[in-house]
């Protein structure tokens, strides 16, 4: 029984739904090489990656010097400028995986962004109308003193986007150094 799912009231479920589908849209947008990118990055991004990266250095490193105390001549032998080069690769290789997915990784925060912004700025909008609505009421009940509530007049209005915006641009300028 503690395993079973709340049910949920239909405006939160719609809410959840839509976020599943900004993610669901932006998977199916996804390249064949994106994923591939995406998978490889998850890769070294484990615990495993890095005990297997350890121990292939080691044991070219064993290898290289156990030809050589053999008496040969070693493949790489040391300071072993082929691991070196090897491992700057495999460095170069990993920051460009982790960059490429980062930049995929981006879009879709800027996709919640988006959606963050227009949701505040249509709560702004709702919460002024239903401030409106109360004055409103107010005003007209007999049973309530009418009186001039001026905050409540100032929050009951829609705040312009654009204005707001102006003002932050124009708050930082001031404030920068």
């Amino acid at each position: 029984m503690a395993d079973r799912t709340p049910i949920l009231p239909a405006h939160i479920e719609n809410t959840v739904r839509a976020i599943a589908e900004v993610h669901a849209e932006h998977h199916q947008k996804t390249t064949p090489m994106q994923r591939v990118v995406n998978s490889m990055t998850a890769g070294a991004g484990r615990p495993a990656a890095v005990g297997i990266l350890t121990l292939t250095v080691i044991g070219w490193m064993a290898a290289n010097l156990a030809v050589f105390w053999s008496g040969q001549e070693p493949w790489d032998p040391p300071p072993f400028p082929w691991l070196s080069g090897a491992v700057s690769l495999v460095a170069l290789y990993t920051s460009l995986l982790i960059l490429t997915t980062q930049r995929h990784d981006d879009e879709l925060a800027s996709h919640r962004e988006q959606l963050t912004l227009e949701l505040a700025i249509l709560n702004e909008q709702k919460s002024a109308k239903i401030i409106q609505l109360i004055e409103e009421m107010r005003r007209d009940s007999p049973h309530l003193a009418n009186r001039m509530d001026h905050e409540a007049h100032a929050m009951s209005t829609s705040a312009d986007p654009q204005a707001v915006l102006n003002a932050i641009r124009t708050t930082h300028q001031e404030l920068s150094p």
